[in-house]
């Protein structure tokens, strides 16, 4: 058997549910082109506040990708969760019969859990009293049914199922937790990412924070005015690159190393020695120099704090040759434990096809920033090693690192 330092672990299976587009067949031209999801909340009532523009999900229909559960047992963000573990499967390749007969695991990141549905029950219990709570949108509500109903609708038995709620930045903490379980031989396949849905208690959390911006996210931009809040999920297939060979698989990327931290400096604001850190550690990890990282998939909210604090970072491990920086959340918004997965898959998919993606909505950099952020039109781009930044409230910061497979 191969030791954990000989394997190596690729990614050949991709699921992406996002308000640009569900599937990577339609997520794929919405990164090229730009496409903005911006549009006005219809998820909940959104009377009294002053703006309300997010990037929803619109006519989602779980019902195309969930074959064994009944969708109505779940919440939305499981039901994204399931959808884009069920896409993920299909697009590498694999059968349910394989992986029932492989270990798995399936580990999905989240800041909200199925808050939407706690949102409903509190306004039930408000409005009507707590005897008029619905007991089957109750049933739906533990988080834990993120990860649980995807072995559940893919019918594993040999499986680990784990969610990992480190708010923002949880999508790559999973990764990172799919990537060490393949290399140490733990487990055969991994379904590894982040979901979640539009909730009220999040948008009003960051609306009273004064973090909403009005019309669109500028991530670095100097008049940028704060985050819209989104909603998806994405779930990346990943196994040894043995394994993918063995059975020809289609290899998107390959996970070079990832970087942890929490430094609990502030409940919302970043620090950026301890940013910085993380990525340090990501590359030490993956054996990366920075001058090596062609790109970097930002944390980039498009919050004043956030973003000069993260390129203040950049700028601290990178110096002043700095990696051309993107931030996808100006196309799909803050999908919160969704953010960093969905990001994962852009990384994965430019390194594929030779691009990379821009950041929408931008006029002016700020200063203060002073990043080549690939302003509103995507470029071509021979790309061999990418970063992606996950960031979080409380100071649990995760990157990983991806590199193109060239077939060494």
């Amino acid at each position: 058997m191969l030791d954990a330092s000989a394997r190596r672990v690729v990614i050949t299976g991709l699921g992406a549910v996002s308000s640009i587009g569900v599937g990577v067949g339609e997520f794929l031209p919405g990164l090229r082109s730009g496409r903005s999801a911006a549009k006005p909340i219809t998820a909940f009532d959104t009377t009294g506040y002053e703006h309300a523009i997010g990037c929803e999900i619109a006519d989602f229909d779980s019902g195309r990708w969930i074959r064994r559960l009944d969708p109505d047992s779940l919440g939305r963000a499981s039901q994204f969760s399931v959808s884009a573990a069920r896409m993920a499967v299909d697009d590498a390749g694999l059968d349910d019969d394989e992986l029932r007969r492989s270990r798995c695991l399936t580990s999905i990141g989240t800041t909200d859990g199925e808050s939407r549905d706690l949102d409903q029950l509190v306004e039930t219990e408000v409005r009507r009293g707590p005897q008029h709570m619905d007991a089957g949108v109750a049933r739906r509500v533990p988080a834990g049914r993120l990860s649980a109903a995807v072995a559940h609708e893919l019918g594993l038995r040999r499986v680990e199922a784990v969610t990992l709620p480190t708010a923002c930045a949880a999508g790559n903490y999973a990764i990172g937790y799919g990537y060490d379980a393949i290399r140490a031989g733990d487990v055969d396949y991994a379904l590894c990412g982040g979901a979640d849905a539009l909730c009220r208690k999040t948008f009003t959390g960051f609306y009273r924070l004064g973090t909403i911006a009005p019309e669109r996210c500028q991530p670095f931009d100097k008049n940028r005015q704060g985050i819209l809040t989104g909603e998806g999920a994405g779930v990346l297939l990943m196994e040894t690159l043995e394994s993918a060979l063995a059975r020809g698989a289609r290899i998107y990327a390959e996970v070079l190393g990832y970087g942890l931290n929490c430094d609990a400096y502030h409940p919302v604001a970043p620090n950026q020695d301890s940013v910085a850190r993380c990525m340090q550690l990501a590359l030490d990890d993956a054996g990366v120099k920075p001058s090596e990282v062609d790109f970097i998939s930002a944390h980039g909210t498009g919050t004043k704090a956030n973003d000069v604090t993260e390129a203040a970072a950049i700028r601290q491990v990178f110096g002043d040759r700095t990696p051309r920086t993107v931030s996808i959340k100006s196309m799909i918004g803050h999908s919160m434990g969704a953010a960093s997965a969905l990001a994962s898959i852009a990384c994965a998919l430019a390194l594929t096809e030779g691009f990379i993606p821009p950041t929408i909505n931008h006029v002016e950099t700020d200063p203060e920033c002073a990043l080549d952020c690939v302003p509103n039109q995507a470029v071509d781009a021979d790309l061999r090693v990418v970063q992606n930044n996950g960031l979080a409230f409380g100071g649990n910061n995760s990157v990983v690192i991806y590199g193109k497979y060239g077939g060494k």
